[in-house]
């Protein structure tokens, strides 16, 4: 029985050996993989090995008072010497404090993922929509369960902003039902991650496509609404290329058009930065590595950590929302497993994912959108996206093209300015019923 804890780790790992992915590869020697550590095989070693080891513990206890009562030895202890008596009583206290967390953790992991409810016309609900042979998890608000259908797109691979869209961008919900998509390998749709063969780009824009359809088909609606930001925004215009006539107009914040080029300059960035800040061995770990793209995760490390850093401005100016990357994480649209999975998911879908989203260019691929288009870019943008962006946007066609900019508002601006990406999607409603 005690050894059953270190036979399970030992089976678990081998089968490992045919899974790829950052919390269940070797341990790597940086932030990263710590982070991939302690919440992949820490978490788990956690949840599993723990309550097999109490169990060996409660299950030698056991067998010790029963081999002790065939011998004649009383439970006082007597003819034992005090030290092997308060060694007993200490193991016995550990066991039953362990056994006691043990217990809350189970009920606090049990606890379901949950949403404020709706006013007697509107809609609030979890559900998972069928995708591709997944199943997604989305979220879905709104005060009025008849009104047009906004989908949200969010953007790291991996990340999930049920949570955020709710806090921040309730306002929506007045004239939208607003459905919050967790992307494929981010927060409740971190199950459909693997087979990780099989996340790419064009896998990911097919996703976003099935979940409008299914929309379309649940609320009854010829064409719904299509919100991307960052990430999430190349999936939105690919998307809109592909199938314009599910679309009435598409909305696009914190807009991405070249990842590779976009990455070069925050890679210039940075190590400028680097070296103006005295930042040696920075500078040297970006040398070694030379600009993006790179083939894993683990490379992209010295840039992804200190891109705040580099393109940092003055929050304070915030009206009515929040600079909160995780914006999501006390939230109880998440479950506590979800929450604590929130790191492990961006880092093994990142890794399985952005290298595959390289070759896109949407100043070459999309030249023109066939539906309406509004933009809402915050005047703090990270230049590796704001210098692209504008060439593309000067060039783009479509039937109704508008920018609008959030002026206290960075890459999260729709976060930080709710109000200007609601008065945006005012007007595409009112442009949309005058036909």
């Amino acid at each position: 029985m005690a050894a059953a804890p270190a036979v399970f780790v030992a089976a678990v790992e081998v089968l490992r050996l045919r899974v790829d992915g950052p919390s269940v590869d070797a341990p790597h020697a940086s932030a990263f993989g710590l982070i991939a550590l302690v919440t992949g095989r820490g978490l788990h070693g956690l949840l599993s090995v723990l309550p097999m080891a109490l169990a060996a513990a409660y299950g030698a206890g056991f067998a010790r008072r029963r081999r002790d009562g065939l011998n004649g030895v009383r439970g006082s202890g007597r003819g034992r010497d005090g030290g092997r008596r308060g060694w007993r009583y200490a193991r016995r206290a550990a066991t039953g404090v362990l056994t006691a967390a043990l217990l809350a953790l189970t009920v606090a992991v049990a606890v379901p993922a949950r949403t404020p409810p709706a006013g007697p016309r509107g809609i609030a609900e979890l559900t998972r929509i069928a995708a591709n042979g997944h199943r997604l998890g989305v979220l879905i608000r709104g005060a009025d369960r008849t009104a047009p259908v906004l989908l949200f797109v969010p953007g790291t691979p991996g990340g999930s902003e049920l949570g955020a869209a709710r806090r921040y961008l309730g306002q929506l919900e007045r004239r939208f039902v607003v459905v919050t998509l967790d992307r494929r390998g981010g927060g409740s749709s971190y199950p459909a991650l693997d087979p990780a063969a099989t996340m790419t780009l064009d896998n990911a824009v097919a996703d976003v496509v099935a979940v409008t359809e299914a929309l379309r088909r649940r609320f009854h609606q010829e064409k719904i609404y299509l919100l991307g930001h960052s990430g999430g925004s190349l999936l939105g215009v690919l998307a809109v290329q592909r199938r314009p006539e599910l679309y009435r107009a598409y909305i696009g914040a914190g807009q991405a058009v070249d990842l590779r080029a976009g990455d070069r300059l925050c890679y210039a960035d940075v190590l400028a930065w680097a070296r103006a800040t005295g930042r040696s061995g920075l500078v040297r770990r970006l040398t070694a590595l030379g600009p993006p793209p790179y083939r894993d995760v683990y490379a992209y490390e010295p840039i992804m950590l200190h891109e705040n850093e580099v393109y940092d401005y003055d929050h304070t100016a915030d009206p009515g929302g929040a600079h909160d990357p995780f914006g999501s994480f006390g939230a109880p649209e998440s479950t506590l497993l979800q929450k604590a999975h929130t790191l492990t998911a961006v880092l093994d879908t990142w890794d399985a994912l952005y290298p595959r989203m390289q070759d896109v260019d949407l100043r070459r691929d999309v030249p023109r959108l066939d539906v309406p288009v509004y933009f809402v870019q915050g005047a703090h943008e990270m230049r590796c996206l704001a210098a692209l962006f504008t060439p593309w946007y000067d060039q783009l066609r479509a039937p109704v093209k508008e920018l609008t900019v959030a002026p206290a508002g960075g890459h999260r601006a729709i976060f930080e300015q709710p109000r200007i990406l609601a008065e945006v999607l005012d007007r595409a409603l009112t442009r949309a019923a005058r036909g």
